[in-house]
Parts: structure tokens; C-alpha cells; sequence
């Protein structure tokens, strides 16, 4: 039986995986898709989507059905399961999935995403996406005039709440060490701005509500013990996130923090590897940038196997 090569194929299922094989199906790639995981990416995790073109209010998973739906319907053929291991290093390309399963390609796209740390505190989970969220320039809207607390003391979180200024003057900063540890620039959009409360050495440790939504949170001061109880409508976890790169370590060029280098837009490192979305996307982080990405890698992709 000869060996089955693929023009292309499409690591992970969120925005920019489906929207490149909207673009390569279109274009006769015949791209296999990887669903990973968590089919459908950060989406999915998510309540309403009022920012995706075309859509006033959409609900995150519905979005992403619709998309999987429309990439099945122009000709993605999709598998389920996830990488753990990929061969770059010789042609065809080949990728190993959890199942044991061997797939060679011409080309590849990954589109793994990033993972959002967590707390990992009483009531995150419950709330994930309906109060809880890494998003602010996703969610924030949606607390207007309302108190939300802000999680984390780098340049997300001093984003996150120079962003959350234009919706509410009720905004309180939870920092576990005794300092901010963003930028210099990014700790000035927030310092002595009265609508802004720092709380700093504490955490925290539980998240409270009802069928209605959040209502208030612990906060642990870490060196003393003594716990407080906070009125919040939103908890925006802002420390940091976990590009999904561990496969390709050794395979492919990664930054400092763990996301993949591309050149040109979608180029790795490897010819015929590119990259779209979160995975190597740490400034935007939105869906419809990740989609945006995801045109291009399979255009670019495209071009490379047009010419090869």
C-alpha cells in the first residue's frame, strides 16, 4: 500500500486552524485538520461574542460550530486526538497523535494556541466565561459601571485595567508580590488613578456567586493569613498564558517565552511549517487576528506548495 502524503495539515480547531482550512479546502489543499483537546480553541469556554464581525452577540461555541461546520462543508476532513510528537527534519514532514497515529504532509500549519493560566481557586472553573475570563479587551464590555477585580501584576494586567477604565471606575488589582512587575510605562497608566485599588502579598483563593453570576471574592493576604471578602461582578486573570508548543521544542525556533518565532507573517523556522494564532501571537490575542492568521498561513502555504 503506498505511503499516504497530505498537501496540508492543520494542527488545532480554534479560529485560525478552521479559518486556514476554510482557505486551503477552497483552494484543493484537501487539508486534514487536528481537532486537539479542546476542539474549538478558547471559544469555547467563552458566553457571548460581541466583537466577531457580522455578529451583534454570538455565543462562543456556537461561533465555533458554525465555523467547524462551514470548514467541513468546503472539504476539511478532521481527526480527533492531539500531537505528541512531530519529525521535521526530513521530508515529508510527519506528526505522531496521541493515538498512536502517524500522518505525513508537505506542508503544516500550527495552530495550537495559547492556555490561559489559572488560579486554580473555588469557583474558577464554575465561572470560566461567565465572569471569569483572560480577555478584558474580549469581556470587558460587559461590566459597565460594575466593580471587577484584575489578577496579576505584569503589562497584561496594567493593560487590562488602563482598558477597563473606559467602562468602570470600580477596579481592584490583586498582586502576590509586594511590587508590579510590569514596565515602568505600564505601571503610569494605572498608579495614582483613584478609580484604581492595588491590593499587593495577597491572592486570590476563592471565587463566590450564584446561577446570576459572580458576586464577590476571597483575597488572602499571603504573609499575615488574613482573608478579606471583596464585592466583584468580574474576575480578569491576567498572569500569563501557556503557548501549546511543548511538540515542537527541538523541532522548530521558540522564544524566551515559549511562543513559536515566525518570519514573514506565518514562516517558522522549518520551510513549509508556518504558524497562526495564539501560539505565536502574545500582543493581540483576539479571534478574529487569529483568523486573520490563519488566511494567511494557508495562502502561504499555498504559495509553498505551488512552488515545491
Amino acid at each position: 500500500m503506498p505511503e499516504v502524503i497530505h498537501n496540508l495539515i492543520i494542527i488545532g480547531s480554534g479560529p485560525a486552524g478552521l479559518t486556514a482550512g476554510i482557505y486551503a479546502a477552497r483552494s484543493n489543499l484537501q487539508p486534514i485538520i487536528i481537532e486537539g483537546l479542546n476542539p474549538g480553541g478558547q471559544l469555547m469556554g467563552t458566553t457571548a461574542v460581541e466583537n466577531w464581525p457580522g455578529n451583534k452577540s454570538i455565543l462562543g461555541p456556537t461561533l465555533m460550530l458554525q465555523m467547524r461546520e462551514h470548514a467541513q462543508h468546503v472539504g476539511c476532513t478532521f481527526k480527533s486526538g492531539e500531537i505528541v510528537s512531530v519529525n521535521f527534519q526530513q521530508r515529508p514532514l510527519s506528526i505522531t497523535t496521541n493515538k498512536n497515529e502517524v500522518l505525513k504532509a508537505r506542508s503544516i500549519i500550527i495552530a495550537t494556541g495559547a492556555t490561559p493560566k489559572r488560579l486554580k481557586v473555588p469557583g474558577e472553573d464554575d465561572f470560566w466565561g461567565r465572569g471569569v475570563t483572560s480577555c478584558a479587551t474580549c469581556d470587558g464590555a460587559f461590566y459597565k459601571n460594575k466593580p471587577v477585580v484584575i489578577v496579576g501584576g505584569g503589562d497584561t494586567a496594567m493593560e487590562d485595567a488602563s482598558f477597563m477604565l473606559r467602562y468602570t471606575n470600580d477596579i481592584t488589582i490583586v498582586q502576590i508580590g509586594d511590587a508590579l512587575t510590569a514596565s515602568a510605562a505600564m505601571q503610569q497608566r494605572v498608579l495614582n488613578k483613584p478609580e484604581i485599588k492595588i491590593i499587593y502579598q495577597s491572592t486570590v483563593t476563592a471565587i463566590h456567586g450564584d446561577a446570576h453570576g459572580i458576586s464577590e471574592v476571597t483575597i488572602k493576604n499571603i504573609n499575615t493569613g488574613k482573608e478579606q471578602k471583596i464585592k466583584t461582578n468580574a474576575v480578569f486573570v491576567a498572569i500569563g498564558l501557556y503557548p501549546n508548543t511543548t511538540p515542537f521544542k527541538g523541532q522548530l525556533d521558540l522564544a524566551s517565552n515559549g511562543y513559536l518565532i515566525v518570519k514573514n507573517h506565518t514562516q517558522t523556522s522549518v520551510h513549509g511549517v508556518f504558524a497562526a494564532g495564539d501560539v505565536a501571537d502574545y500582543r493581540y490575542r483576539q479571534a478574529i487576528t487569529s483568523a486573520g492568521a490563519g488566511c494567511m498561513a494557508a495562502l502561504d502555504a499555498l504559495h509553498f506548495l505551488e512552488n515545491n
